[in-house]
């Protein structure tokens, strides 16, 4: 009898685990599954179609997330059956799917080129996906926000073909650019009350660098210009009113759309403020927490409200939008509000204070016991001492952390820091909350500072002219006769006797010769003067009468000269020079000169005569460069009793120039004309004969000097070259 009891149970048991295995293999085979994905075009959007091993019963839930571009949907109870796990596309805007299982459920991932919206749709045992196109749809950008349409993938600068602009509907201005491939950087962002459109490596050729201004079609677009700013063509569409935009790109044409904005009579604030769906309030001594439970119910939000919020309202408002309804209610019970996620904690403004203050004491109280960490940072580019300053708020030198001036401080109380000058390191103790703070701060400061070429070109041009006329005027005679070459006049001479003690001595004396001499003087003496300050004589022409004795002559002495001179002389120097940090090139000559000193003995100085550029470039976002100036152009000048002189050239400025532009910063024009006359009273003025009688001397100078400035940014290390 215990024998066939032990069967049984042995049969029984057996049959039990043919059982278990028989439900185990039912519940494997009732368990769903993703059988294959595939995709296809339909209409210009993709469509995803899963097919699975059963129907799905509800739509999976899923979420987008905008960066990166990724929609994912969760598969509950549903495993992997395609027996990978990633699925390579890259078609339209889907790049690839990737089918991840986690336990008894399942993740499908769709990683996006751009994020887009997404639409499912169960068919039988499939589940379909559909993407909405984004090539060819408006991308509204919002006006705080800057958008970016094409991942920049040139590698040479091409130019842009043509810059248009047309009238669309509803007074709407379209700004049509088209661009040399589709693999084209665009950037559009909204600068102050402008648009400002960045095409990178782009080019803008001499017909499309105009201005154009489209006030008369009536669109809020006034003015539109394109100009060439570095590696990137900068477009500024200068709209007026109250306007909102949006921008696309459909190949290789890129299109910006500006519109009015549409003002709606039944909203209370107009434009950006309130964009929450409207709803229609109307109650009457309605409780606080009632009346947020119903925006709650209408908003899909989920609110917490405080213990404390009590009361009621009154209230009564017609399609209002429903952020702008709870902004109203908590403004009439002074309630605040906090949002995390899709959660909306209310409650009076002193609980919501009073809770953030007692969570901010706690956290210093924290950050004074937390254990510090050190951390050393390789510096590149900035010096690791000025670092260290700016960290402790101090301008002496690192290596403390305990003085400095705390409101300008960014450690802790309790933190340090130490700059190592040889290798340019950084050596910070803190908690690690300030720890990330400087990392992240020493990441944004330690970038290279772009680099300024600047060029100045002082040109001096001169043109003198000269011109001088004068004559002499005189005569002579010959002196004791009335020819020349008649017998000498001869006087003297003879024998005279001497009687000395009765002795005669007798002497003779030789006769005189007197020969015939010329005497003659200049009674009008105006003679030309050299000009030009050349030190060249003028020319003379000489002419001699005689009368027919040759006794009496008659000189005319004509002069003149003609000066005619032109020079030029170019000064260009140049220096290269990091983003507001000054510059200063010179070269010249340095004159000595005696100065006296306290002990009354004499002493050597010495001042400069040179060229002189000295400028602080200092590069605004936009692209251009603002440039402080102190341009000196001085020359040795003529010689004096305490030295020589100096001429002297100077100009200083601040101006904003375009980068690679060019731009006249000062000039000097200076011209001298003069006309003098020597003569003599009356005869001088005697016509024709009166030239005789009289000098003239005509000077004209003329001096210019232009200072020309050219800056350009370096982009490379061949750019100063």
């Amino acid at each position: 009898m215990s024998q066939q009891k032990t069967m049984v149970v042995r049969w029984l048991r057996g049959a039990g685990l043919t059982l278990g295995m028989f439900a185990a293999m039912a519940a494997a085979q009732a368990q769903n599954a993703i059988e294959s994905v595939t995709t296809s075009m339909q209409s210009g959007a993709e469509v995803v179609r899963i097919d699975l091993t059963q129907p799905l019963s509800t739509v999976p839930a899923g979420f987008a997330i905008q960066t990166p571009a990724r929609i994912a949907l969760d598969f509950p109870g549903v495993s992997n059956a395609i027996g990978r796990s990633a699925v390579e596309v890259n078609q339209g805007n889907l790049r690839s799917i990737n089918v991840v299982q986690a336990g008894e459920r399942t993740r499908l991932v769709l990683n996006l080129k751009q994020a887009t919206a997404y639409k499912t749709e169960i068919q039988g045992r499939s589940l379909l996906v559909s993407l909405e196109p984004v090539a060819g749809a408006a991308l509204a950008a919002p006006a705080s926000a800057s958008a970016s349409f094409a991942e920049n993938r040139n590698r040479d600068t091409l130019p842009l073909r043509d810059v248009d602009f047309r009238l669309g509907a509803d007074n709407t201005g379209r700004v049509i650019v088209d661009l040399a491939n589709n693999q084209v950087g665009v950037d559009i962002r909204q600068q102050g009350k402008n648009l400002v459109v960045e095409f990178t490596k782009s080019t803008l050729p001499e017909g499309l660098r105009r201005r154009l201004d489209v006030a008369d079609f009536g669109t809020p677009v006034q003015l539109i210009t394109a100009q060439q700013s570095g590696d990137r063509v900068r477009m500024t569409i200068e709209p007026k009113g109250d306007w909102e935009h949006s921008a696309y790109q459909s190949e290789n044409q890129f299109v910006v759309e500006v519109r009015p904005r549409k003002v709606d009579p039944t909203k209370l604030t107009q434009g950006v403020g309130y964009s929450g769906e409207k709803l229609s309030l109307n109650f009457q001594n309605i409780e606080i927490r009632s009346l947020l439970q119903v925006i709650a119910d209408f908003t899909n939000f989920n609110i917490v409200t405080s213990d404390s919020v009590t009361g009621a309202l009154t209230l009564r408002l017609k399609d209002v939008p429903w952020d702008q309804a709870l902004d109203i209610i908590m403004q009439a019970k002074n309630l605040g509000m906090r949002k995390n996620g899709s959660v909306l904690w209310i409650a009076p403004k002193d609980e919501i204070n009073a809770k953030e203050k007692m969570e901010f004491e706690a956290k210093a109280a924290i950050e004074t016991l937390e254990p510090l960490r050190t951390q050393s940072f390789q510096l590149n580019y900035t010096k690791a001492l000025t670092i260290a300053q700016g960290l402790t708020g101090t301008g002496a030198s690192a290596g403390g952390g305990g003085g400095g001036s705390n409101a300008s401080r960014i450690l802790s109380p309790r933190g340090s820091v130490i700059a190592e000058s040889r290798t340019n390191q950084l050596f910070v103790s803190d908690v690690p909350t300030r720890l990330a703070q400087v990392a992240e701060l020493i990441q944004k400061l330690d970038v290279p500072v772009r680099q300024v070429l600047i060029e100045a070109r002082i040109v001096e041009a001169s043109d003198t002219f000269g011109r001088s006329l004068g004559v002499k005027l005189g005569g002579g005679a010959i002196n004791s006769r009335t020819a020349i070459g008649t017998y000498p006049n001869v006087t003297g001479g003879g024998t005279t006797t001497t009687v000395t003690n009765g002795v005669a001595t007798s002497t003779s004396t030789s006769p005189t010769v007197a020969f015939p001499q010329f005497t003659q003087s200049n009674f009008v003496n105006l003679p030309s003067q050299g000009v030009g300050g050349n030190g060249i004589d003028p020319g003379t022409f000489a002419i001699s009468l005689f009368n027919s004795s040759l006794s009496r002559m008659l000189n005319l002495e004509i002069s003149a000269l003609e000066a005619d001179g032109k020079g030029k002389v170019v000064s260009s120097p140049r220096v290269v020079t990091a983003d507001q940090t000054k510059a200063l090139i010179e070269q010249g000559t340095e004159l000595p000169y005696q100065v006296a000193t306290s002990s009354g003995a004499t002493s050597i100085a010495f001042r400069k005569a040179n060229l002189k550029l000295e400028v602080t470039p200092q590069i605004t976002p936009e692209g251009n460069i603002i440039l402080t100036l102190d341009v000196n152009k001085d020359t040795v000048g003529q010689a004096t009793t305490a030295g020589f002189a100096i001429n002297t050239k100077h100009v200083q400025t601040e101006v904003l120039v375009e980068n690679g532009g060019t731009v006249v910063i000062g000039g000097i024009f200076e011209m001298t004309e003069s006309n003098n006359e020597s003569r003599i009273p009356v005869l001088g003025e005697v016509p024709y004969l009166g030239a005789l009688f009289r000098t003239r001397e005509r000077t004209y100078n003329k001096t210019e000097m232009l200072v020309f400035i050219t800056p350009k940014m370096i982009t490379d290390r061949n750019a100063a070259r």
